[in-house]
């Protein structure tokens, strides 16, 4: 239990549950954090923080309506909304819902809001199946990885973009995480300078098998992909599906106390996480592997 303690202190989520303990009861030790409210911000520009205190969700308010990027658990779906109230903005005004990936502690709310306000949902490629199907790859009848279903209303791939008035975002295939996994990019103005702002999808192990019965085929190869590919980004300002991702907390404490500058421009910071997550990711290949072989 201390292990799994651990983990949630970080919430990185950089190892799978111990074998000893069930999804059940790691999803249940993660809720209580997942679940709690936070205070809605202007991030940077015209990007806004709305989700809660363990996951993120994201708002970005252009000349056209709303961009709803993610949601969070089904039970977060009143509190971000409420959220999204709170900075002034309508969920009415919400024309395009996009995702990182479709896990269930991110698409939540998907039906729900889609259904409120007609918005279009915008999804990686790959990751379709799985979000009409509501579950996690690999593991199709887990009910505790289930999520409401939703209707896909485009899927894309690399370098496809999405715009809705004077905001354009660019999907970025980072498969590994999930199969469809997309990271968004976007450019925005940071007083008198453009920043390019990228929603990171994920790079943690998690709960993905990746050897003898892998979540899904390629899952090894798909991470190494991704992490080059991240590498090698130029990126301003890194964003993510949680908030311990890029210390949402910490800048956020600063942002309120300073007031400039932005602490949340941090040019580099996608490459040193990704590093070490390439890092973790190799121990845990190695662990799983080695929990293949046959005792001596």
């Amino acid at each position: 239990m201390k292990r799994l303690t651990a983990t949630l202190c970080a919430l990185a989520l950089f190892v799978p549950v111990a074998q000893a303990q069930t999804v059940k009861d790691f999803i249940a030790a993660v809720t209580k954090k997942w679940t709690t409210p936070f205070e809605p911000f202007q991030l940077i520009g015209n990007i806004y923080y709305v989700g809660t205190d363990g996951i993120a969700v994201y708002i970005i308010k252009t000349s056209q309506g709303l961009i709803l990027m993610d949601t969070a658990l089904p039970q977060s779906t009143g509190m971000i909304k409420d959220n999204i109230a709170k900075l002034g903005l309508k969920v009415a005004d919400i024309k395009v819902i996009l995702n990182t990936h479709a896990h269930f502690d991110h698409t939540g709310g998907f039906a729900e809001i889609k259904k409120e306000t007609g918005a279009q949902l915008v999804a990686g490629e790959r990751d379709k199946a799985l979000l009409e199907g509501g579950y996690y790859p690999g593991d199709e009848k887990n009910e505790d990885l289930a999520f409401p279903a939703v209707k896909v209303d485009r899927a894309v791939k690399e370098g496809d973009k999405v715009t809705l008035g004077d905001t354009t975002l660019t999907a970025h295939e980072t498969p590994g995480h999930s199969p469809g996994c997309t990271s968004w990019e976007m450019t925005v103005k940071d007083g008198s300078q453009d920043r390019e702002v990228l929603f990171f999808c994920s790079g943690t192990v998690a709960l993905n098998r990746l050897v003898g019965q892998p979540t899904y085929a390629g899952i090894v190869d798909d991470y190494r992909a991704t992490f080059a590919k991240a590498k090698a980004m130029k990126i301003d300002v890194l964003l993510g599906p949680h908030p311990e991702v890029y210390g949402m907390q910490d800048k956020r404490a600063q942002q309120i106390k300073d007031g400039s500058p932005n602490p949340f421009v941090k040019p580099g910071e996608l490459p040193a996480y990704v590093t070490g997550l390439s890092e973790d990711f190799d121990k845990q290949l190695a662990k799983q592997t080695a929990a293949l072989q046959p005792a001596k």
